[in-house]
């Protein structure tokens, strides 16, 4: 995997195009590890995650899967333990206290597009082509497509999408609300990189609030969520980045975040 800084946006990139960044296990635990000192560091304010070469994942490595048919098994207990460590990367896209965003070419498929559903927003070009695929090689699917698929699409499609597995492409799954833009190829990067700056550019406390609100709404009642946007927005009132907007508005200026 590399990882290139660009100001304050950090740039992961899934290196393994001549197997469409099938997921290995040395490229998990490369991408779990580079997630964890992203969310602790401060000088990175959003992540953008993407794809060496035509491809932005093709989910799980069968041919790995495959080689390891009829090969004596690790315990349950173990190989539970290592995968639900491997989702933190689902978690830490969707939780980090920092937008994500997913820059996708090509396909994006079973586990990859997984990841790319847990982060906040998805930008494609002409070429994406989306599918859950966990289906057709018989698995039922992780790194939460069933957490984050009904809530982008609704139960009845996200159940449609799962088991069924149609491969979309860009215009049918912006239509149903899995990309939040669609671009020539010549424009994706450009306008992913100018989304990731201006966010990460942005006032940091008042963005990770607004990811926390958003993410505990899912399953608060409304009294719940409301305590806790009171709770946040007097906590952003405090800080410094609250102060210098304020001023900038009345001094009729663009705000200058710290």
């Amino acid at each position: 995997m590399r990882q290139v800084r660009r100001g304050g946006v950090l740039v992961l990139t899934l290196d393994r195009p001549e197997r469409r960044n099938a997921l290995s296990l040395p490229l998990y635990e490369s991408l779990l590890v580079a997630l964890q000192a992203a969310a602790r560091d401060d000088e990175i304010g959003a992540v953008v995650l993407t794809g060496a070469g035509p491809s932005f994942c093709a989910g799980g490595d069968v041919v790995r899967m495959a080689s390891n048919v009829g090969a004596p098994p690790a315990p349950f207990e173990v190989r539970l333990r290592d995968l639900r460590r491997r989702t933190g990367i689902s978690e830490l896209l969707h939780a980090m206290p920092k937008p994500t965003i997913a820059m996708i070419r090509g396909h994006a498929i079973g586990a990859g597009l997984s990841l790319a559903l847990a982060c906040d927003m998805r930008y494609a070009d002409t070429t994406a082509r989306l599918r859950t695929g966990f289906v057709d090689v018989g698995l039922s699917g992780d790194f939460g497509a069933h957490y984050f698929l009904p809530r982008l699409v609704g139960a009845a499609k996200a159940r449609e999408l799962l088991l069924t597995s149609p491969m979309l492409d860009a215009p049918a799954a912006a239509a149903l609300g899995l990309l939040n833009g669609v671009f020539e190829p010549d424009g994706l990067e450009t306008a992913v990189m100018d989304t990731a700056t201006r966010l990460a550019q942005g006032p940091r406390a008042a963005i990770a609030h607004i990811k926390d609100n958003l993410n505990e709404a899912a399953h608060l009642r409304l009294d719940e969520v409301l305590d806790r946007e009171c709770w946040r927005q007097l906590r952003c009132m405090e800080t410094p980045d609250h102060h210098e907007a304020a001023r900038a508005f009345a001094e009729k200026r663009p705000p200058r975040f710290a």
